[in-house]
């Protein structure tokens, strides 16, 4: 049974913003069956993205009660997209409360960062540290990149413990839970295959529809990731499935070496990958069939990083493009590429920034009858055919580039083996 303190129960009894948010959490570790609340360090919000009146109501609520967050609370993305960025197609009722929401997030003290990458954006919570994070990647990222340890708080909990700076400890906030139980062994698979951008993917997608929220640990992968291919792997097993943290054998801080992850104990599943396994995920991460058409491309879910913009602006080498190619990234990427002069350079090329928001959260892509997106994303390829209404041909960022810059579907030899 929860057990609250002497002074949470005098908060939780009172009738401002402060106790709104300590009942929203005390109820949820009910719910959990979590003995206690403990302290978080930090939050990232996923509850600004305005999905309904109820929602924006909901923030100004707890601003009306005098609500501020008690601890460092960044932003994911928002609704909107700033003045001179990709044009949103919100009706103007939807406009106005989508900024009504942003900006009672901000009256909180949250920081307005609006990225899904805060972890790329100075938002890099300890070893250990426990934290109240919401949207999936990033909360994937932070329990087995970083190995800070938070559940998947959704919408509007993530605000409820920023305020009251406590969280519900169950989950993955207990060491217990955060041992592996399922093995994926990539050995088997070339080392050129392992090394490359466009595997990690289909290899998110293969561990979240394996694992669902089982906590996994990869070998093989020593030596063949980076930071951009671990955040395109936590993307896609938590949208194909329920992930919030694995490990990957001699990379991630929990993982020394698979046995390690596993708690010396046998893995109570293995799954040993094949080439037929993986190009079988590989398909299935594309809807649009055997065609050349290309009507948008879209890249950065997870936000671009501009380790990402830097590796487009390559790839293009001055070109210009024949297809939009929409490019979603944070404020924090933006602002470098400004000062630098790179921004307009990559506009006048034809690519469209999306910031503060993406493709898949809020209108943008244009109406077309029979549309198809391409994208180098996991979770775009999970989520663009349901809320744009485009089907999706998954690709290489290296594809997506010469797609665009063609106009139609460009291949580019890959042994997926």
């Amino acid at each position: 049974m929860l057990e609250l303190t002497p002074q949470q129960r005098i908060i939780a009894a009172g009738d401002d913003g402060a106790a709104m948010a300590l009942r929203i959490v005390a109820e949820a570790a009910r719910l959990m069956g979590a003995p206690r609340l403990i302290p978080v360090a930090s939050a990232h919000i996923d509850g600004a993205l305005y999905h309904g009146d109820s929602g924006t109501l909901f923030a100004e609520n707890l601003v009306e009660g005098g609500a501020r967050v008690a601890i460092r609370s960044t932003l994911n993305v928002g609704a909107l997209s700033p003045a001179g960025c990709a044009a949103v197609r919100l009706a103007a009722h939807q406009r106005d409360m989508a900024a009504r929401m942003m900006r009672a997030y901000e009256a909180m003290g949250c920081e307005p960062s609006w990225t899904c990458a805060p972890y790329q954006a100075g938002h890099r919570p300890a070893l250990g540290t426990d934290v109240a994070w919401g949207e999936s990647n990033a909360v994937v990222f932070c329990n087995s990149v970083l190995g800070a340890r938070t559940n998947r708080y959704g919408d509007f909990l993530d605000i409820a413990c920023a305020i009251t700076g406590v969280a519900p400890d169950y989950g993955l906030h207990r060491p217990e839970n955060r041992v592996a139980t399922l093995l994926i062994d990539t050995r088997g698979l070339s080392p050129s295959l392992r090394a490359s951008d466009v595997f990690y993917p289909v290899l998110g997608t293969i561990l979240g529809r394996t694992a669902g929220t089982a906590v996994a640990v990869i070998d093989g992968l020593q030596g063949c990731t980076t930071e951009d291919r671990l955040k395109a792997l936590g993307a896609a097993s938590a949208s194909a499935g329920g992930v919030g943290l694995f490990h990957v054998a001699g990379v991630t801080p929990e993982a020394q070496d698979a046995t390690t992850a596993l708690g010396g104990l046998p893995p109570q599943e293995t799954l040993t990958l094949t080439p037929q396994i993986v190009r079988q995920a590989l398909a299935g991460l594309s809807t649009a069939g055997e065609t050349e058409r290309i009507d948008a491309v879209a890249i950065g879910s997870p936000h671009l990083s501009l380790a990402e913009i830097d590796e487009v602006e390559r790839r293009l080498a001055g070109r210009k493009l024949e297809a939009p190619l929409y490019a979603n990234t944070g404020r924090h990427v933006l602002r470098p590429l400004e000062m630098q002069g790179r921004r307009a350079a990559l506009e006048q090329a034809g690519v469209i920034f999306v910031v503060d928001t993406c493709v898949v959260v809020t209108p943008i892509l244009p109406e077309i009858d029979g549309a198809v997106l391409m994208t180098n994303s996991g979770k775009f390829a999970h989520y663009a055919p349901g809320t744009t209404g485009y089907a999706v041909t998954y690709g290489s960022l290296a594809e997506c580039v010469e797609s665009a810059v063609t106009g139609r579907l460009v291949r580019e030899r890959q042994a997926w083996s």
